[in-house]
C-alpha cells in the first residue's frame, strides 16, 4: 500500500496502472474508519486491480454551526484499516491541497438534494457533490463504492454521474450493522452504552415497517406512524426529524407504496444525529 499526499502523485500512480491495463476502484471516506468502510475497500479490492481510498474531512459539507474541528480523526488506525482491507493507494490530502484557492465553483443536484437531509442541512449536499466531483476527477475512470446508509447521498451521486457524464460506475453497498442492528457510523462513538442500546430501535422500527408493507399495508401515512410510535418507546431516542417513504430512484415522496421503495429516517440519540434506511420492493 502506498500513501499519497497530493493529487499529482495520485494521478501518476493511476495513469501508470491504467497504462498497464489495470482497473481502478475508488472508496472516498472522511476517515475514522469502521467495519462498514472496510467492507467497501474489501469489495473494491475484490473487483478491481487497484483500489484508491481517500481520507479527507471535507470542510465544504459542514455548516457554520457544525464543528468541523470536532469531527473524529485517527489517521494511524485508518491507514492500518485500509492496508488490512486491501487498499493499494491511500490519498490523504490537506485542505490546501484539495482547495488551493477559495473555491467559487460548486456542484448542486437539484430536487434530490432538497428534502430530508437537504432540508435539515441546506448547504450539505452541495459540499458533498463538489468534493465527490473532485475525487472522481482524481480517480478517473473507475468503479466508486459508497455505502447505502447515506442513501440520499448515494442517489445524488448517481444522478450527478449521469448528468455530468463522469466515467464512473457507482456501486452501492449494503449497510454494515452493529449486533443490535444499528447502522455503523463514525458518530456511534459519541453514544453512551445506554444510548447505543436504545438506538437499536431505529433499525427495529424499519424492519417492522417492511413486514407491515409486505403484509399488504400500502399507506405511507400508516407505515410512518407505525415507525414513529415504535421509536417513541425508547425515551433516549428523540422524535425523528423525518421519516420519509420515497421512490428509491428519484427520492420522490410516496403516498402509496409501490415498486422500489426506500424508507429513510433520521433521529437524535444523545449527542449524535443518526441516519438509517431500508428498502422494500412491492408490486406496482
Amino acid at each position: 500500500m502506498e500513501q499519497t499526499f497530493t493529487i499529482a502523485q495520485t494521478w501518476e500512480l493511476l495513469d501508470q496502472a491504467r497504462a498497464d491495463g489495470r482497473s481502478v476502484g475508488l472508496v472516498p471516506t472522511m476517515g475514522f474508519l469502521h467495519a462498514g468502510h472496510a467492507s467497501l475497500i474489501e469489495r473494491s479490492a475484490a473487483e478491481n486491480d487497484i483500489t484508491l481510498t481517500t481520507i479527507f474531512v471535507n470542510p465544504l459539507q459542514f455548516a457554520a454551526d457544525e464543528d468541523l474541528s470536532d469531527y473524529p480523526r485517527d489517521l494511524e488506525r485508518d491507514l492500518a484499516t485500509c492496508e488490512a482491507a486491501g487498499a493499494s493507494i491511500v490519498l490523504t490530502p490537506t485542505v490546501d491541497e484539495m482547495y488551493p484557492v477559495p473555491i467559487v465553483t460548486k456542484v448542486t443536484v437539484d430536487e434530490l438534494s432538497e428534502s430530508m437531509e437537504g432540508a435539515q442541512r441546506p448547504t450539505h449536499f452541495a459540499g458533498v457533490a463538489t468534493v465527490v466531483a473532485k475525487l472522481f476527477n482524481i480517480g478517473g475512470r473507475c468503479r466508486a463504492y459508497f455505502g447505502e446508509k447515506d442513501f440520499q447521498q448515494l442517489a445524488i451521486i448517481r444522478r450527478m454521474v449521469i448528468d455530468l457524464s463522469f466515467p464512473v460506475e457507482v456501486v452501492g453497498c449494503p449497510i454494515v450493522r452493529e449486533t443490535n442492528g444499528l447502522a455503523m457510523s463514525s458518530r456511534n462513538t459519541y453514544l453512551s452504552p445506554d444510548e447505543f442500546v436504545a438506538a437499536g430501535v431505529l433499525n427495529r422500527s424499519l424492519r417492522s415497517a417492511v413486514k407491515l408493507a409486505e403484509g399488504g399495508e400500502t399507506s405511507a401515512d400508516i407505515i410512518r406512524t407505525h415507525i414513529v410510535e415504535m421509536i417513541a418507546t425508547e425515551t433516549l431516542v428523540s422524535v425523528p426529524d423525518y421519516v420519509s417513504i420515497v421512490d428509491a430512484a428519484t427520492l420522490a415522496p410516496l403516498e402509496t407504496l409501490a415498486g422500489e421503495v426506500r424508507i429513510i429516517l433520521a433521529a437524535q440519540v444523545g449527542r449524535p444525529r443518526l441516519l438509517d434506511n431500508i428498502g422494500v420492493t412491492l408490486a406496482s
